[in-house]
């Protein structure tokens, strides 16, 4: 029998996946679940279907999502980041390279964590050499030699590859959670995908 487990899609560039990530390890320490870390590119799949959520043109619902964030961030006991941050990301690609690397290397999750902290909180976007200097500094791992692997044409596919596996599955948007084939979409979700895997 299959061990069940949650499937995190995640994409370092998604605004709402700092409510997650800020919350995911203590999620894991309470409560006995598998989670897998899968790190996709949104942009790609949301550029795919003509669909940019929060353009400067849409003022009320961009300044909507970050009254809701602080909101959510204040129900969660977390950090209430100062608004706006730095929006959109710049550099997404290397930042989820750098992220996927991660995953094989075993220091993803804390990546996660304080790259977005450094993001949100410090005001340093996501995958720009001052956040990512910091970042690794805080973890203890040398920024040049991770850096050095994270921009190869091997992870550089190999994040292409997962990108198409989650539009292959339904993945539209992120943070996403799979639960064997159920789909929960969005960091208010999570919960949901949780309550699934323990059914």
């Amino acid at each position: 029998m299959k061990k069940k487990k949650i499937d995190f899609w995640f994409s370092i560039g998604s605004t709402y996946t700092y409510l997650t990530v800020a919350r995911i390890k203590n999620i894991i320490k309470n409560i006995s679940i598998n989670i897998k870390l899968k790190p996709f590119n949104v942009r790609t799949i949301m550029l795919e279907m003509d669909n940019r959520p929060f353009p400067p043109s849409k003022k009320i619902k961009v300044d909507h999502m970050w009254r809701d964030i602080q909101r959510r961030a204040e129900i969660y006991e977390i950090v209430i980041p100062s608004m706006p941050v730095p929006y959109p990301l710049k550099n997404m690609e290397i930042a989820n390279q750098i992220a996927l690397l991660g995953v094989n290397e075993g220091w993803c999750l804390d990546y996660l964590e304080l790259t977005y902290y450094n993001w949100f909180v410090n005001k340093l976007p996501a995958g720009e050499e001052e956040n990512l200097i910091l970042t690794f500094k805080e973890l203890n791992l040398n920024y040049e030699k991770i850096k050095k692997n994270a921009v190869t044409n091997e992870i550089e596919n190999n994040l292409i590859k997962q990108t198409k596996i989650a539009k292959s599955k339904g993945i539209f948007g992120a943070p996403t959670f799979i639960v064997e084939k159920e789909l929960f979409w969005g960091d208010d979700r999570f919960e949901d995908a949780i309550k699934w895997y323990n059914k």
